[in-house]
């Protein structure tokens, strides 16, 4: 199906296993590594007088993502996937939030200016505007380079608090949570409404070109995928969590066939009992933070998503299989080895992880 993943349709399946705490084989794994010196093939270059003008170069971005795939081997369960990037601020754009660009990130400047019904009223979701466009552009040039030869997703998108706190400003927002509840619920509605659609959009255009569902977090599903986040709720206390924003969340979910949640951060992590209840969230994707990713250092968290039969995704070295072995259950279980650097190494791993399976 795929030129890149040609076992596409057996690691499909394993994906769906894994979103239902299954095992067919084995866990879910990734392992990627560069390909042998003498297949390497040059990655395009291009000066660009600014970054801002790099960014939206979206013939040279698509160019560079497929030779930056061919020269990688997706071994096991790696999907070979690139998606259009245009910062996690993006959707706010759409609404008129400037961007700027840095070297590797992007961030929006704030329009609301207050919660009159004027302002509230001047943030429409515009189809025609620059980014959107430009969105859609990225996304088609991608799948004209990319049709049979590896997989496009969506862009990194945030709605609901993220959204909002993109509008207003993170710490104007942290007041307003106190000061205009009703406010922001009203605005989280529409936002959610029309985040899906927006949502819905991209997803034909992929799906109608063979494409299937997935985005920056590379797991994909039989349907429609998505990472619902809210790094704004680190931030806020729990009752503010649950009214203004936990409404949005789940309708994001309701609307998708499969959902992992992004959470990230310390700060998060008092929301994990209250995630876990939601039917729609099958996987967690726990972010500990700078200074606090040791993967070991989370078996707890881990557990307690285990005892709740849903999914998750972790990352650590080989060298610490045996440790993952003799703590967690492999039915859910998603790992990422990082740092594998040839075939042999691969291979190994993976023998290591099947007998893991055998003995469970």
């Amino acid at each position: 199906m795929f030129e890149l993943k040609p076992d596409f349709d057996k690691v499909l399946n394993r994906y769906e296993a894994w979103w239902d705490c299954a095992v067919l084989d084995r866990p879910l794994v990734s392992m990627t590594f560069p390909v042998p010196e003498a297949d390497h093939k040059p990655v395009p270059q291009k000066n660009h007088a600014t970054l801002r003008e790099r960014w939206m170069d979206s013939e040279h971005l698509a160019a560079q993502a497929y030779a930056h795939l061919r020269n990688t081997v997706h071994f096991a369960d790696s999907l070979p996937i690139a998606w259009p990037n245009l910062g996690p601020e993006v959707f706010s754009a759409f609404y008129g939030c400037a961007m700027e660009y840095g070297e590797n990130t992007a961030w929006s400047k704030p329009v609301l200016a207050d919660w009159s019904d004027e302002s509230v009223e001047r943030l429409r979701l515009d189809r025609h505007s620059f980014y959107f466009r430009k969105l859609l552009e990225m996304t088609e040039a991608l799948i004209e380079i990319g049709k049979g030869k590896f997989i496009v997703g969506y862009t990194d998108m945030h709605g609901g608090g993220d959204a909002i706190a993109a509008f207003r400003d993170p710490q104007e927002l942290l007041l307003d949570t106190l000061e205009h509840p009703e406010e922001i619920k009203r605005l989280c509605d529409r936002i959610t409404t029309e985040f899906l659609a927006v949502y819905d959009h991209f997803h034909q255009i992929l799906s109608a070109s063979g494409m299937p569902s997935t985005t920056w977090l590379p797991a994909t599903c039989k349907g429609k995928y998505h990472v619902p986040s809210n790094d704004f709720s680190c931030m806020i206390s729990s009752e503010s969590f649950e009214e203004l924003f936990v409404p949005g969340i789940i309708r994001e979910c309701q609307h998708m066939d499969r959902c992992i949640y992004h959470l990230d951060g310390p700060q998060a992590l008092r929301y994990l009992d209250r995630l876990l209840e939601i039917p729609e969230i099958h996987a967690i994707q726990w972010v500990p933070g700078a200074g606090h990713d040791y993967w070991a250092d989370s078996i707890d968290v881990y557990r307690r998503i285990q005892s709740k039969k849903k999914a998750l995704c972790l990352g650590l070295p080989a060298k610490d299989l045996p440790l993952l072995f003799k703590t967690l259950d492999p039915r859910g279980v998603w790992i990422s080895v990082w740092d594998v650097s040839n075939q042999q190494e691969a291979e190994a791993a993976l023998r290591d992880i099947a007998k893991w399976t055998k003995k469970q």
